[in-house]
Parts: structure tokens; sequence; C-alpha cells
């Protein structure tokens, strides 16, 4: 595992070129260039929903997800691995503040990991004792700090719960305490190196940890009260986006091309034509309606509240259909750019590969939509995980 490396500032526009340029690499080695880690370490793109408490940005939810669209057009696994990391910063608000300042005040810093329970935290002296197998390493290669969802018990083995309340927190290994498995072998998505990964006693001393479900937070604002499962559904949206608008734009530059045996180009079919326009569609109102809805939440959250019910159903619905509609749209560029969209050298297919990928994703996939029809229909809802 290697820490990304901090130099020259640069913009975000430039890391999504050197992610473009390094996508090829980046998938072949089945985990991101180390030229496309540092240059979204030196642009900020791993962490600006940091707090200012440490040194972050504290982008507005919805700024931070177009800044995701436009990565994830120019590389799907940068775009996956810059949510991630972004996501799992969010953290930082939750997490003791001596912890805290010593993990994300760092310019350099990403963290990742999973955060369901898949870990037992045995209470030790002086923090817990953690042993477990996580799936969903998403850049866990790269990152400087690698966190894991746990369940705490006692020394006995019972569920207990640590001095601050905690009962299943997300706590923070050291990258050495770390075992990768090498198990992302996979369709698509593959330059995100979303191994499973493994600790064997490791020790998390008092405080290294986080709850994003319950507890006051450290730090407050408006990201504490916005939802992090639909900050976490959004951002996944947001990848799935650009997905879309880069399928869009490879479409456009395949029109030209005229298919075996035809004395028309793909531009010049109708049906070709048509599908261009809606994919258009589709995508623009699928970014439209997450921005607009992550704008509201986050000026509900802004003004001092907590998110109601009904508007946390809303970021789910406007996450969930907004990766249908990815879906739909890729799905559309894909087969409207005839046979040279499934060789491995064409961006398309990597796209197409992508996509359906980031669809699995258990806070976007399809059955997440008989929760939010189920609620608007006034029947009683579980609503834990929204």
């Amino acid at each position: 595992m290697s820490a990304p490396t901090l130099g020259p500032m640069v913009s975000l526009e430039h890391s999504c070129r050197i992610a473009s340029d390094r996508a090829e690499e980046s998938e072949a080695q089945r985990h991101l260039h180390t030229d496309v880690v540092d240059s979204l370490v030196n642009s900020g793109g791993l962490r600006f929903w940091v707090p200012i408490e440490y040194g972050g940005p504290a982008l507005t939810i919805s700024s931070g997800l177009a800044h995701l669209v436009d990565v994830s057009k120019a590389d799907g696994a940068a775009g996956w691995c810059a949510m991630i990391a972004n996501c799992t910063a969010l953290a930082a608000y939750r997490i003791r503040p001596d912890w805290a300042e010593k993990i994300y005040a760092d310019p350099a810093v990403c963290t990742g990991g999973f955060g369901m329970p898949a870990g037992t935290a045995t209470i030790v002296d002086g923090g817990l004792e953690v042993t477990g197998t996580w799936a969903w390493g998403s850049g866990i290669d790269h990152c400087t700090w690698v966190g894991g969802g746990v369940m705490v018990v006692d020394s006995e083995g019972q569920p207990a719960t640590t001095t601050d309340g905690s009962a299943s927190p997300f706590v923070f290994f050291d990258p050495d305490d770390i075992e990768l498995l090498d198990t992302w072998h996979v369709s698509g998505l593959k330059g995100t190196g979303s191994t499973d990964y493994s600790v064997k006693k490791a020790f998390v001393p008092e405080g290294r940890w986080a709850q994003f479900l319950g507890g006051e937070p450290y730090v407050q604002g408006p990201a504490t009260r916005f939802s992090f499962f639909g900050a976490l559904a959004c951002g996944v949206a947001a990848v799935t986006i650009g997905l879309g608008e880069r399928a869009i734009d490879e479409l456009v530059q395949v029109g030209s091309k005229k298919p075996a045996g035809s004395g028309k180009s793909l531009s010049e079919r109708t049906a070709v034509q048509a599908e261009l326009a809606m994919a258009q569609a589709s995508i623009r109102q699928a970014k439209t309606y997450l921005l607009s809805v992550a704008d509201h939440a986050w000026d509900v959250a802004a003004a001092g509240s907590d998110l109601p019910d009904d508007l946390r159903v809303e970021l789910r619905l406007a996450a969930t259909a907004a990766v249908k509609r990815a879906v739909e749209t890729v799905d559309l560029c894909y087969h409207a750019s005839g046979g040279a969209a499934v060789y491995s050298s064409s961006p398309i297919q990597r796209v197409f590969r992508d996509v359906h990928v980031a669809s699995q994703h258990a806070m976007v996939a399809a059955r997440t939509f008989e929760p939010l029809g189920r609620h608007s229909f006034g029947l009683p809802t579980s609503l834990a995980t929204l």
C-alpha cells in the first residue's frame, strides 16, 4: 500500500485530464494509476467535504456532487474512488477532535473503507481490538487511513458499547494493519481496486472511530444534518451521471463512422439521431433533479433542521432514479455505437461495464424503489438507512 504524494496544487480540471489519459492503465492495473491519485490529492478532489475546522473547504453536498460528475466523466474508476474518499471524509464531523485533527488536517489525506459492521471489536484497555474481513475496499491501496464497520463486544463476546456509547462504529486502521486479499477480478470499475481486506487483532485506540448513525457529532454543520446515507447514495448517482455524459460524448465521436456494408454514417441514421437526443434529455433530467433536491436538502440542513422523512425519501428517490436513467443512457449509446463498442479498446465499452457495476450498489439498487413507494402510499416504512 502506498500513500498519495502531495505536490503543487493543481485544478480539478487538470485531474480529470490525467484520469482520462490514464484510464486504460488504471483498468489494466486494477487500481488507480499513481499519477491519478496524486493529481486528485493535489486538486483537493479527495477531501472537499472535510470541515473547515480541519482545513477542508466544507463544500455543499451539491457542489461536491457536481465535481464527482466531472471526474467520473473523465474516468469512472477515478470518480468512484473520489466518491468513496469524500463520503468517508464526512466522518471528520463525527470522530473525536484529536483524531480528526490527526487524520483530516493532513492535506494529503485519503480515507476509505466499507461501513457495514463486518468486523468484531472487543473492548480492551485503551480502545478496541478488531478482527474482521470487509468487501468493496475501493481505493484502499492508496488510502492514508482505512476504515471498517464493526460490532462492539465485551471480553465475553457479548454485545457492548464503547465509552461514548458506540455499538457499531466505523473504526480507522493504520494501513499497515490491513491485508489486501486480491479479490477484485470483475467486469467493470476495474480501476477502483475494490478488493476485500482484513485485519487480525488490530488495535484501535480510544476514540479513533465515528458513529454514522446516532450520537452527537463533534463538529456541527449542515453536513451532519444532511443524512450520511443520502449523501452516499447521491455520490453513487453522481458517478453514474458522469458515465452517462461520457457515453454521449463517445457516441458523438463515433458518429462519422460508417458501419460495414453501409453507405451512411451512424450520425446520418435517423434511429441513432433519436437515440442520442433521448440519451441527452434523460441524463440532463437526472442530473438536474439530483442536484436540485440536494440543494434543497442542504438549505434545510443549513437552516439548522434535521431533514424530515419526506425529504430524506426524495433524496434517495432522486439518487436511485438518476442511476436508472444513467444506465438507460449508457445502454442507448452503447447499442447505437454499433460493433465498435464491443472492443475493449473502446471507451464506451468500458463505460458500459462501469455503469452496470456501479448500479449494483446497495444504496441505489432497483430494490430501493420499493420502500420509497411504500412511504409515499403512507404505509409503515423503515427509514433507518435513508
